[in-house]
């Protein structure tokens, strides 16, 4: 059984990715989530509606403990099954200035986006060498490429992904594994619902938000055997809003 995992796959962009990697039917589905059952259970119905078959677990990127505990039971559940597709998307906000940013804010933003990545990659890294073959897609953000004012952390965050897929993906690319960023701008999702689209359009040369599908569609490309020669890349999805 060939597997996709996608962290954050509950809702929003992780959710769209779910959709479309269960659209092309190459891949069981892992949903990953933290705290939102009800939303899990429901990407999960929308993977099998298409056909294709999924299950969720749920666990803390962020937390260590819990992701090895959770990966292992699951790994010793189903001995046959080879993860190939590791899709890094949980990461949560917390948002505001930061001579006002509270250490705990900090870190919970840093450890979501970067342990994440460092838990979940780092659990299933060897196996995917082993099999020479692996497509690993870092959800990072234009924040983490340009700098977002009020989101110092979680720039912080996602630039050090960036950093952590370019020297990665030098590490391992001899053995068929590659390793990119997606960085979206603006994209229609719960993170974005409170922000004023009509005033911030202005900024985006396209002139709307981007759909979470449309994020999902290159990251599906990425995951693909299309994409063999394309590794250490960080790909700007964001309406032209910086390139």
């Amino acid at each position: 059984m060939k597997c996709a995992i996608v962290t954050g796959g509950s809702r929003g962009i992780g959710r769209a990715i779910c959709i479309k990697l269960a659209e092309e039917k190459n891949y069981h589905i892992l949903i990953n989530y933290t705290s939102n059952e009800a939303a899990a259970k429901e990407t999960l119905a929308k993977v099998e509606e298409l056909g294709a078959t999924g299950e969720i677990l749920k666990f803390d990127v962020g937390n260590t403990e819990e992701v090895k505990e959770v990966l292992t039971a699951w790994q010793e559940n189903n001995p046959e099954a080879v993860v190939e597709v590791i899709v890094n998307n949980a990461g949560i906000t917390r948002d505001g200035l930061f001579m006002w940013m509270q250490k705990e804010d900090w870190n919970n933003v840093i450890n979501t986006s970067l342990d994440g990545f460092f838990n979940v990659t780092n659990f299933f890294i060897q196996k995917l060498l082993r099999n020479k073959y692996g497509r690993i897609i870092n959800m990072v953000s234009v924040s983490g490429v340009k700098g977002t004012a009020g989101q110092t952390n979680y720039s912080a965050a996602k630039g050090a992904l960036v950093g952590a897929t370019k020297a990665l993906a030098q590490e391992v690319a001899k053995r068929n594994v590659t390793v990119n960023a997606v960085a979206p701008g603006f994209i229609k999702t719960d993170m974005t619902q409170e922000f004023n689209e009509d005033e911030l359009k202005a900024m985006i040369p396209a002139n709307r938000f981007g759909e979470a599908e449309e994020v999902a569609d290159l990251v599906a490309f990425l995951a693909s055997r299309k994409s063999s020669y394309i590794t250490g890349e960080v790909i700007n999805i964001n309406g032209g809003i910086y390139s």
